[in-house]
């Protein structure tokens, strides 16, 4: 129960070595255009949010290297677990000692009364909301919440979608709590197991009966297959990042297998969602977000993309083309790795013949 600021800061050095948090499972910088930008106020998530793109760094990066961030303190220096925190690193700092102790608190508690109490909040809904209640104050603390665009009303508690599997590209640590801001129904993210000796975070997901994976072990591979699609079949959406690592780059990665089966077994709609620019706001050099998030960090949710009569290979496709759709330029892969042109040209048939509306 007692917060420890040192722990939290040497396990979250860790999280950000070991470059994974949600995952499937299977065996230049251009500081002096930001300047002259035009700062824009943040807007809140809602439902009549229309803003199809990040207010900045869509077309131009938004993107600060190391060396321009203006590090104030480096951990682990010259090694490769290297971390810098520089003056925007710090309000984030603050933030997590102030919010951090009250939302291990609120766990604590939550988790006291709902195994008092039996059959109560069963799929730990309310014990999530705290998560999600951090989540929102601390982007809020730091000036980063994020825009949000596309079938918004998906997003809603008590839409009528049902459960479905929620699927994103995965750049920076930063993706958890975006994620968190703008996912309103009880969800389970698919997480690795060691992330469960990291303070809060660990408490979160054991607490919340989150999908932990040991990547290692083929048995807790089955495990988290069928676990996946209990939740599924509860009506429980899932997320996660079918990537099954953080990109060093902020560019889109090869997906890993295994993931898409689950709505498959299911038989469930699966739900992209283009997050932007956290790797520009918070890279894989720094412990804590060096710049502000508002105006640059957004998330558009896609309609369902229905799994009928397409394989693992063919939806894992169709995610690709619709993530990239809404992704900027700076995180769409390198011409050597997919060829854009066709990307773009994909778009319009995916929109058009290989999504669903809400069921």
């Amino acid at each position: 129960m007692i917060f420890s600021l040192k722990s939290f800061i040497s396990s979250l050095l860790l999280l950000e070595a070991s470059q994974h948090y949600a995952i499937a499972f299977a065996p230049v910088a251009q500081n002096g255009g930001m300047k002259t930008l035009q700062r824009q106020r943040q807007r809140r998530y809602s439902s009549t949010m229309q803003l199809e793109e990040p207010a900045i760094g869509f077309e131009n990066s938004c993107y600060i290297s190391q060396e321009d961030s203006s590090p104030i303190v480096t951990l682990g220096k010259g090694s490769e677990k290297e971390k810098v925190v520089n003056s925007h690193g710090l309000k984030g700092l603050l933030a997590t000692i102030i919010l951090n102790p009250i939302w291990s608190l609120a766990m604590y508690i939550t988790d006291k009364v709902c195994n008092a109490v039996e059959g109560l909040d069963e799929n730990r809904s309310f014990y999530d909301t705290t998560g999600k209640i951090w989540a929102k104050s601390w982007l809020t603390m730091i000036d980063s919440y994020p825009t949000v665009s596309g079938d918004v009303e998906r997003l809603k508690e008590n839409n009528d979608l049902g459960a479905c599997l929620f699927v994103a590209n995965h750049a920076s640590w930063l993706d958890i709590p975006v994620l968190c801001t703008v996912l309103d129904p009880v969800f389970k993210f698919i997480a690795k197991g060691e992330l469960k000796s990291v303070p809060c975070i660990g408490q979160q997901l054991t607490g919340g009966n989150h999908i932990l994976i040991d990547r290692e072990d083929r048995r807790s591979q089955l495990r988290t297959f069928k676990e996946g699609v209990a939740w599924l079949n509860k009506g429980v959406p899932l997320m996660a990042f079918p990537e099954g690592m953080r990109s060093s780059d902020g560019r889109l990665m090869e997906f890993k297998g295994g993931i898409f089966s689950m709505a498959v077994r299911a038989g469930v709609p699966i739900v992209p969602l283009s997050i932007s620019n956290t790797h520009a706001v918070m890279p894989g050099y720094a412990l804590f977000p060096i710049q502000k998030g508002a105006g640059k960090l957004h998330v558009h949710v896609h309609e369902p993309i229905s799994i009928e009569g397409k394989s693992e290979a063919e939806l894992a496709e169709l995610v690709k083309v619709t993530l990239l759709s809404k992704l900027p330029l700076e995180q769409h892969p390198l011409p050597s790795e997919i060829n854009e042109e066709d990307a773009k040209d994909d778009v319009e048939d995916v929109n058009t013949k290989n999504l669903v509306g809400t069921n």
